[in-house]
């Protein structure tokens, strides 16, 4: 955390009239080496929201599982394991947990796990988990098969102009045609959107289409092909454009959220064949500055446009909270409720999936570390497979929904 210097932040007048929470506030913004103590800023800082999760019981009426409550109100709860097979074999506990807990399974499908050459196909990952899956009666989501990231290495010396469109399609028609009629849906094109350069310049841009090897070679059409072909290869499939940084309060997450919407504009009046906006809703423990009017009047623009959503990757980072596990939990499993609470009283959310079940298995362990070298506990199970409050918030926030 950067020192903050003194005449930044505060006017002479000010500090005559600042509270004396705010003087321990400040001080501890200036301690960069605190970063362990930001539960406590924040407990100043905000202190009405902390002590209403402090209040909070997160008491739950019954044991049914996160499935049984969503499917009551016609949601669809899933996860992703965020391991791969050969571990998850061995992890018979996790196993039993995901089939007794969710209705839907997120199965990777990344480019450099499938696409080993230009010429070959590798689905031995991806078509253990579908076979689970099946076998235990969940629905399955494909993720993703268009995306900036997870590339293998063969295809920056291999992709130009000329092969771009014959590469992109003979992978997702490869792809899909092998899972047809067994996937729920498809994240058909993940994270397109980059609006940091425009902000900068504060201009929106001409549209808000991240840098990638397939819009330097096919141009802003390529998201449509990809859907286009996703549907030939499986007409039954929902699909669905996936994206993150839309949530909170921020410039950055307000020019994402328009150019979210401009996206899927153009789509719909393309006739594109996409079903859902994904909204990741990677959720940050140590800021809860939502801004509900600007985030409901997104949900709502995007089901206005006749568009599902799902919430597809969430998790609540705590890499910023207190070193103090029970504080730490009920932050947390004030966030799952505080937000859930907002986007399922939109009739058009139909799914809610978390990225991960149980902290032992996230990649928010090498994405988001505690400064302190402790474990990160930002999932519904702990690493022993234990229910944590989160999962209670979770729950709470099933029962509370309106039914679709």
């Amino acid at each position: 955390m950067a020192k903050i210097p003194v005449n930044r932040l505060l006017s002479r007048r000010k500090v005559l009239i600042i509270s004396l929470s705010s003087l321990i506030t400040f001080v501890l913004l200036s301690l960069g080496e605190l970063n362990v103590l930001s539960y406590v800023i924040r407990t100043l800082s905000n202190q009405k929201k902390v002590i209403d999760i402090q209040k909070r019981t997160f008491r739950v009426g019954s044991k049914k599982s996160l499935k049984t409550r969503a499917k009551a109100k016609g949601i669809i709860y899933g996860s992703f394991p965020e391991i791969y097979q050969i571990e998850f074999e061995r992890d018979r506990n996790l196993q039993s947990s995901l089939i007794r807990e969710c209705a839907m399974l997120t199965v990777g499908c990344y480019w450099n796990r499938t696409r080993p050459s230009l010429e070959t196909f590798d689905f031995t990952d991806s078509d253990y988990f579908v076979r689970f899956a099946s076998k235990n009666k969940m629905l399955v989501r494909g993720h993703p098969l268009v995306w900036h990231e997870a590339l293998p290495t063969w295809l920056s010396s291999t992709l130009n102009s000329g092969n771009a469109e014959q590469i992109l399609a003979r992978h997702i028609q490869t792809t899909v045609s092998r899972y047809a009629g067994k996937m729920h849906s498809w994240d058909v094109v993940n994270e397109a959107i980059d609006v940091g350069k425009d902000r900068a310049a504060g201009e929106p841009g001409a549209s808000g289409l991240r840098q990638s090897p397939w819009l330097e070679f096919l141009g802003m059409d390529y998201i449509d092909l990809a859907f286009r072909l996703a549907a030939k290869a499986d007409a039954k499939a929902k699909l669905v454009y996936n994206e993150y940084g839309v949530e909170y309060d921020r410039p950055e997450d307000e020019a994402k959220r328009q150019a979210v919407l401009n996206l899927l504009q153009r789509l719909k009046s393309k006739g594109t064949p996409i079903y859902a906006l994904g909204i990741q809703s990677h959720l940050l423990g140590d800021l809860d500055n939502y801004h509900l009017d600007k985030f409901r009047e997104f949900i709502n623009n995007v089901a206005s446009l006749g568009l599902k959503i799902m919430i597809t990757e969430m998790d609540v980072s705590d890499d910023k909270l207190s070193q103090d596990i029970k504080q730490r939990d009920r932050i947390i499993a004030g966030a799952y409720e505080d937000y859930l609470s907002i986007v399922l009283a939109q009739k058009a959310v139909v799914s809610v999936t978390t990225w991960g079940l149980s902290d032992r298995y996230t990649w928010l362990s090498w994405k988001r570390p505690r400064p302190d070298k402790s474990h990160v506990r930002p999932l519904p199970f702990d690493r022993d497979m234990k229910p944590k409050l989160a999962w209670n918030a979770i729950a709470r926030a099933f029962d509370r929904a309106p039914k679709r």
